[in-house]
């Protein structure tokens, strides 16, 4: 498990003078064979006077590692070591696996650490011959590498493509290369929208509507420069496959975009919502494999609920595994998501300016890892429970605090199955700004 004592709103770059106080750091796992290779990340997130916050991310480059997930991180002197809990999970050849750890420091000298070992095998980032059949080793002497590489890379341009969990169980194409249709009213809307041929939908101008409107599989709907859905909203109602893009969602009277019953391979891109009744992205009853990333929120309440009620754990566990990256939650209120369930749920490089009431509730069990986010005026980032809601589990790394408060975490997190390129925290705010909501992309 992940044990964390404190999480403060400090955040401290890796290149600063109050960095890490480990000089070496051994990861021990459960595997019958021994890593052949790894590679290691590892950033302070936070600091206080006599002790800092940090987190790893370990890459196996070898041998598969079974029985890696829930670590626990022990501290002796300046050697930190993390022995997994023996359950939950594999580590994969080519997979990672991070975990969070607060250690202490004398205040003065903190080095960045360089000695890192897996199963006694150095981190170099290498792949090197392996032993079948050793067993796994704890506290043995690391050896000396260059810096670890960083795992994902950050400062790279940022990914507008598709992320997340919308990329596995076979991907999300929407309506790929099908026909285009181009509609400007609502009755073309609802029409194109409830085929059940494949299609891209392209909408034009001002649609005036009211209610949901139903939205079959294998559709692609993006909007052309301007385009927005004004009184009504979308329900993907247990079909797959679906793209929404680049629409600017106002007035809807129920959901802007509703995702249940079991639906399954969602991407919603590049959208606006505002001055809305209820949810502005709302994903529930089953539903699966969703990415919800560039989209702004703003002028409006509920933003993004995943997981509609307590009583629904039959239906939901092992379902809602969603992405929520690079979106826009501009002055808006509640749920940057609000968690039941799902885990891992993966909040990453998202900006939260001036929210009203939290930014992230992970509840009833759900597994929540929320990392490389900006929140500004925020007083309240993330916690554990909402309402009547118990607690779930919820992992803060690397994100970026400005006149916000310190947020609440507790418990580990699944892993990320995917591949993502993860922007600097304290950059995000720039790039988010920039670039989230509808009519910054051409399509």
């Amino acid at each position: 498990m992940i044990r964390t004592r404190r999480r403060l709103a400090l955040f401290v770059a890796a290149t600063s003078a109050a960095t890490l106080s480990a000089a070496g750091v051994v990861v021990a796992a459960t595997g019958a064979q021994a890593a052949a290779g790894c590679r290691v990340a590892y950033t302070v997130a936070n600091s206080w006077p006599g002790g800092f916050g940090a987190s790893v991310s370990v890459t196996n480059l070898g041998d598969p590692i079974t029985g890696w997930w829930s670590a626990t991180v022990t501290q002796s002197g300046s050697q930190v070591t993390a022995v997994n809990a023996g359950y939950n999970g594999n580590l994969a050849t080519n997979a990672s696996a991070s975990f969070g750890f607060n250690g202490s420091w004398n205040n003065s000298t903190n080095p960045v650490p360089t000695n890192f070992a897996v199963n006694g095998t150095a981190c170099t980032g290498g792949v090197s011959p392996t032993t079948p059949g050793t067993n796994p080793t704890t506290g043995a002497p690391p050896v000396t590498t260059s810096p670890p590489v960083t795992t994902p890379p950050p400062n790279n341009p940022p990914q507008t493509g598709l992320v997340g969990w919308a990329t596995q169980n076979g991907g999300t194409s929407g309506g790929g290369s099908a026909g285009t249709t181009t509609v400007t009213s609502a009755s073309a809307l609802t029409s194109a929208l409830g085929s059940t041929s494949a299609s891209v939908i392209r909408v034009s101008g001002t649609i005036s509507c009211s209610g949901m409107l139903r939205v079959r599989s294998n559709k692609t709907i993006i909007g052309n420069s301007g385009a927005t859905i004004s009184g009504c909203g979308f329900n993907i109602n247990g079909d797959r496959n679906v793209i929404i893009r680049n629409l600017t969602f106002r007035g809807w009277d129920d959901d802007a975009i509703n995702v249940q019953e079991s639906a399954t391979n969602i991407w919603i891109d590049h959208n606006s919502f505002t001055d809305g009744y209820d949810g502005a992205v709302d994903v529930k009853r089953a539903s699966d494999f969703v990415t919800i990333s560039w989209n702004r929120v703003f002028g409006h309440d509920k933003s993004m609920l995943l997981g509609h009620s307590d009583d629904n754990a039959s239906q939901d566990v092992g379902h809602l595994r969603v992405s929520y990256h690079h979106n826009w939650f501009d002055g808006s209120n509640q749920r940057h998501p609000r968690v039941r369930f799902g885990n891992p749920v993966h909040v990453y490089n998202n900006l939260y300016s001036s929210v009203g009431g939290y930014g992230v509730a992970s509840t009833e069990g759900a597994g929540v890892l929320v990392e490389g986010n900006y929140f500004e005026n925020t007083d309240d980032p993330y916690h554990l429970g909402e309402g009547d809601s118990g607690p779930g589990t919820l992992v803060a790394r690397n994100n970026c605090f400005v006149n916000s408060g310190s947020g609440q975490t507790g418990g580990s997190v699944a892993g990320i199955p995917y591949s993502y390129q993860l922007d600097t925290a304290c950059n995000v705010k720039s790039i988010v700004s920039s670039g989230a909501g509808a009519g910054r992309i051409s399509l």
